[in-house]
């Protein structure tokens, strides 16, 4: 009673306190008396209810988990990225942010509503139990995702490496939902490889942006000098720091904007630009997408074919356009808050838009048919034998080299991946024109 009877007496001070704040208004001008008058109202409404719960909700929650609890809702239903952080949840962010940790490797975001993955992270245990971009997560273990935030599943599928996890997933074009079996591992990255297709093809695989991968992809670029053409491939790369982005775009853009950040002031507005003397290249270019390439990914791909800089191939992109950032409100709580939108170089939005490629190809393999019946020179009785054996030989020892370098990309494996032949089509084209 005692303690019932001082929070009653605290929300008595609060509303006098609101009260003299609105007197002392009155002789402000109209629009200011206004706007002075709804914001201590919305105030006064908020300690009524907080007072009228805590004083009859039938489990007696405490001021305290009521607050959090308004917080949280609060935080929720600005958007689907802002979030509160308990102490728990702060903690697990600065773990995440510091690197090693126990988990399935995907990057997830709320797309209408729904928990979606917005791609798997190459060479992690979900990408080898193949969890695939655009799968939207109906369960975590027994636990329904319905309602959770992004920040409550993260932490729901980190855990203790080699504990096994049950994520139970929709998938377009299946009947019914999958479960999918994973192990948890240690989530390292490895994030730029480079390969060679052909003679003068070179292919740069970025998985995400950390903090190394300009650096890494200007190596690769000035390690093949003689490359007379370019494949970026951003496929299921979930985005990850913006000056890596922009540094990645300045590579092969000499001038212009790359990005603009916009908030709610226009003072907050901050542009970014190209600059002559990081640019090293320019080759043709071919930039592959798809749905689960998000953030710093469309932007670089999205600066890229502004600049027609490069011709964009692939699938529609995730669309992901905004800005967070991690407020401390406490010495163990904080918020993550949005703060802007990015804009491409032509002004258009990525946010809940994405970037739309200039050629649309749907992932698969291509397909191929081999003719039984039809007749080559090599099929001619009185073919040339020996310049036929110099060929033979050399095409077999070559299809061996091939086989034994990992850092090739052979025919065959090109057949298999339909996007990255048609964007070796069109750099073989490019090249030609360019002469």
């Amino acid at each position: 009673m005692k303690n019932k009877k001082y929070i009653t007496l605290g929300f008595a001070f609060i509303s006098i306190a609101l009260s003299l704040l609105f007197t002392s208004n009155l002789f402000a001008e109209t629009p200011a008396k206004s706007s002075e008058a709804s914001r201590l109202e919305a105030l006064t409404k908020f300690t009524k209810v907080l007072s009228i719960v805590e004083q009859y909700d039938v489990d007696k929650p405490t001021i305290e988990a009521l607050v959090d609890k308004a917080l949280d809702g609060m935080m929720k239903n600005l958007d689907a990225h802002s979030n509160y952080l308990t102490e728990k949840d702060y903690k697990s962010l600065q773990v995440q942010t510091k690197g090693e940790f126990g988990g399935l490797g995907i990057t997830v975001g709320m797309k209408d509503g729904a928990l979606t993955v917005i791609s798997p992270i190459d060479g992690t245990p979900a990408d080898k139990a193949g969890l695939k971009a655009k799968d939207i997560i109906l369960k975590i273990d027994d636990k329904s995702t319905l309602g959770m935030t992004i920040d409550e599943a993260v932490s729901l599928m980190r855990g203790k490496v080699g504990d096994p996890i049950d994520v139970t997933i929709v998938r377009a074009g299946e009947m019914k939902p999958l479960k999918v079996h994973i192990v948890r591992g240690i989530i390292t990255i490895e994030s730029v490889h480079a390969k060679t297709i052909g003679d003068n093809i070179l292919y740069i695989r970025v998985a995400s942006f950390d903090q190394k991968v300009a650096k890494d992809v200007k190596k690769a670029i000035l390690a093949h000098k003689k490359a007379k053409g370019i494949i970026l491939d951003l496929r299921n790369n979930p985005g990850g720091l913006l000056d890596q982005a922009i540094d990645v775009v300045d590579l092969f853009v000499d001038k212009g904007p790359i990005v603009s950040q916009k908030g709610r002031e226009a003072k907050d507005e901050k542009i970014y630009s190209a600059t002559t003397s990081a640019t090293i290249t320019k080759v043709p270019m071919v930039v592959l997408v798809n749905g689960g390439s998000a953030s710093a990914s469309e932007i670089v791909s999205g600066a890229l074919q502004d600049h027609k800089r490069a011709v964009l191939v692939g699938e529609k992109t995730f669309g992901k356009g905004s800005v967070q950032v991690v407020l401390p409100i406490t010495k163990t709580e904080a918020i993550k808050l949005t703060i802007a939108r990015y804009y491409l170089p032509s002004g258009r939005t990525i946010q809940a838009v994405g970037v739309t490629p200039d050629i649309s190809v749907t992932a698969g393999e291509v397909k191929t048919h081999k003719n039984e019946f039809a007749l080559k020179e090599a099929d001619l009785k009185e073919h040339l034998k020996k310049e036929l054996a110099k060929v033979d030989g050399k095409k077999k020892a070559d299809k061996e080299d091939k086989k034994a370098n990992k850092d090739i990309i052979t025919p065959e494996m090109l057949n298999k991946d339909i996007q990255l032949k048609e964007g070796v089509d069109i750099i073989k084209a490019l090249a030609i024109i360019k002469g």
